[in-house]
């Protein structure tokens, strides 16, 4: 990721490069559904989906996610990533629930 994205709350510290849950919860999630054209023509083809619904996943696991899970990951495509991966905050209601569905602490 070129960035971090870190939020401490009650609950702890989450840090995405440490989970990756988000990014291995469902197939279904990763969707398009805010992107425009210009923005989806720069996600590569290879991490797009056979039906252009969204990313391609490998079974729950988004195809640009790299590392192992509650560990180190790193979205391969984290510049030009979908709206909904944009979306998602640590520490929000989405990514607890990604956690706690994997076994991380939530």
């Amino acid at each position: 990721m070129a960035a971090a994205s870190v939020l401490s709350s009650q609950q702890g510290t989450f840090d995405c490069q440490s989970c990756g849950a988000c990014c291995s919860y469902s197939a279904e999630w990763p969707r398009f559904s805010t992107e425009d054209d210009a923005q989806l023509d720069r996600i590569p083809e290879k991490y797009v989906a056979s039906d252009l619904s969204g990313m391609r996943c490998e079974g729950v696991r988004c195809s640009a996610l790299s590392g192992e899970i509650g560990k180190s990951t790193a979205c391969g495509i984290y510049d030009v990533r979908p709206d909904v991966c944009r979306a998602c905050m640590p520490g929000d209601e989405e990514c607890l629930m990604a956690r706690q569905a994997l076994g991380l602490p939530v």
